[in-house]
């Protein structure tokens, strides 16, 4: 089991969602508890090429979810949606 660690960045970004987002935000938080590495039914996971340190993306619907391990943590940097945020 990994423990998971959120960002003030993604609390900020993730109460500015619907109460339906924050629900399937938080089930796909509890599938990255398990297993953060590998894609599988109810997680899309992505590595994001040239990060340092490195860095992944967990698909929920339309939500990016952009996150790192490190020491068996999985730090959540942000939320956001489809195309506004891989620039940053």
């Amino acid at each position: 089991m990994f423990e998971v660690i959120v960002s003030k960045t993604f609390q900020k970004q993730f109460y500015s969602l619907s109460n339906d987002e924050q629900k399937r935000i938080r089930l796909g938080l509890i599938v990255l508890e398990e297993d953060p590495f590998n894609t599988r039914s109810g997680a899309d996971i992505k590595s994001l090429q040239q990060t340092v340190p490195k860095k992944y993306r967990l698909r929920i619907g339309e939500l990016r979810i952009i996150y790192s391990i490190r020491n068996g943590k999985v730090l959540i940097i942000e939320v956001f949606r489809r195309g506004q945020g891989y620039s940053r």
